[in-house]
């Protein structure tokens, strides 16, 4: 199954003041440890980037409600009662200001981004071998998170400084005074910077599974142009050359048999850039979801009271839709890797919300994994954040959107993955715009990316049933964090809501 997995046993960072109301009382020095003391050797600097690491893990609503929100996926669900409301809303397009989902969201990957800040905020405090590579990857890191919270809502409240995130924790208080960036374009930018400097320091291969590489870098900074160039053409040729780059390295090669890629011998294999790592050695609950080690979304997406082969039972949400299913043609091999047909399959099981008998395959709970805990919250399917698939038809988008269109080099990373999604090369298609974006609903069906590919192209509208221009590009900043800054104001919410 797994080399490695990521465990977090006990590393707690406590901000602790001592006061005294009069002479009579004795200050006893604290116990914990003093964060602005504590990077003193390179295990402390490994301790806090595990802690980053971490909280990838809890990025799993970002997969599945990014695809619910899609016209790949409905919601699912309890037949019978309003299961998941917040879910279902999204699905609908009903957004609000207090969706539950939103607002997990929302705080788990600032506190993602909170906690790479807190390594960088030290990076020169000592000198070590391997310090270059740690802080390519905490760079890595808080691009990712931040990426993630400016897909979802627009420009963010962020310590900015001569054009950088800075290299700060935000503290307590702060929050009554910090601003959002100016625009999505201007946070789009800051990402960028971190992501260039990150290219400059990390490795291009690493040791460990989890550790993300330069080509991991690179391939996000290929992403983040591509959105940036959503608002400044420029950026789809920037996009087009670091994307190149990734492919004419030669450090990745498809995975020959695309229904592999999701079982667990296919984690960290052929095709893999970067993974969010899971494992189920370690049980959880629904008091502390982002507390699990395991991919909670798999559970989550499981067949209702399934019995039958390959499978356990799940939640039953995150299904496809019927019309979804239907835009595979024939020969394609993705298909039945990608869409779990229920009733054709199963002994038993009990029909989703809005039930068309079909499931997300790639991300079903596998039987035999150990399912310690809440057995629905703890599986151990790795996340595929970035495919080698999905760098191909970027760099093919790429070369066709940029001041000086390729559309050869285009079209042979778009027969790369038709080849291998037929197995043969007679499926081969043009390298139009159209063609490549129907390719990526494709291969990437269910993984998450749908939503925002058809919001970065103007495709939302028109698309996705119930789609409001000109509001549901973005999700609503969830009221309580508008209310706790004190910025209902001064950050004031997205347009429409």
């Amino acid at each position: 199954m797994k080399n490695y997995k990521i465990y977090i046993t006990g590393f707690i960072i406590a901000f602790v003041t001592l006061t005294a109301c009069s002479d009579d009382f004795i200050d006893v020095p604290s116990r914990n440890p003093n964060s602005d003391d504590f990077f003193k050797t390179e295990q402390d600097y490994q301790d806090v980037l595990i802690g980053v690491y971490d909280l990838l893990q809890a990025s799993f609503w970002n997969v599945m409600v990014g695809e619910i929100a899609s016209d790949n996926i409905l919601a699912g669900g309890d037949p019978d009662n309003i299961d998941g409301p917040s879910m279902q809303d999204i699905d609908n397009m009903v957004h609000n200001d207090v969706n539950e989902q939103l607002r997990d969201i929302w705080r788990w990957m600032y506190a993602g981004l909170n906690r790479a800040n807190y390594m960088l905020e030290f990076r020169d405090n000592i000198e070590f071998d391997t310090k270059n590579d740690m802080i390519g990857q905490a760079l890595f890191l808080r691009a990712y998170f931040t990426f993630e919270l400016a897909k979802w809502f627009g420009p963010l409240p962020l310590l900015v400084e001569d054009g950088r995130i800075q290299n700060k924790r935000m503290q307590f208080g702060e929050q009554f005074t910090i601003s959002r960036t100016a625009t999505i374009a201007d946070t789009y930018a800051l990402i960028e910077a971190d992501l260039i400097e990150a290219v400059s320091l990390l490795n291009t291969t690493q040791d460990l599974e989890y550790k993300v590489t330069k080509g991991a870098a690179q391939s996000l900074l290929g992403k983040v142009y591509l959105y940036h160039g959503t608002f400044d053409a420029a950026k789809y040729t920037d996009a087009a050359t670091v994307l190149d780059q990734v492919i004419s390295d030669g450090n990745y090669t498809l995975a020959s048999n695309f229904g592999n890629i999701f079982e667990h011998p296919g984690e960290n294999a052929d095709g893999s850039i970067f993974e969010v790592q899971y494992t189920d050695v370690e049980g959880a609950g629904f008091d502390c979801l982002q507390c699990s080690e395991g991919n909670v979304a798999v559970g989550f997406s499981g067949v209702r009271e399934y019995v039958g082969p390959t499978f356990d039972s799940g939640y039953g949400f995150n299904t496809p839709t019927a019309e979804a299913a239907s835009i595979f043609t024939v020969g394609d091999l993705r298909k039945d890797a990608t869409i779990f047909d229920a009733e054709a399959i199963a002994t038993s099981y009990q029909p989703s919300r809005g039930e068309t008998k079909l499931y997300n395959r790639k991300y079903l709970p596998r039987k035999g994994d150990l399912g310690l805990g809440d057995n629905n919250l703890t599986n151990p399917n790795n996340y595929r954040a970035i495919r080698y698939a999905d760098v191909l038809l970027m760099a093919a988008e790429a070369n066709i959107q940029k001041a000086a269109p390729d559309a050869t080099k285009a079209k042979g990373y778009l027969d790369l993955v038709r080849d291998r999604a037929f197995g043969n090369t007679t499926n081969r298609i043009d390298a139009t715009l159209a063609n490549i974006l129907q390719e990526r609903r494709l291969e990437l069906m269910g993984e998450g990316h749908r939503f925002f590919d058809l919001v970065r192209t103007g495709n939302a509208d028109g698309t996705i049933d119930g789609f409001v221009a000109n509001k549901n590009e973005l999700f609503p900043i969830p009221l309580i964090e508008l209310e706790l800054a004190g910025a209902v104001e001064r950050w004031g919410q997205n347009p429409g809501y």
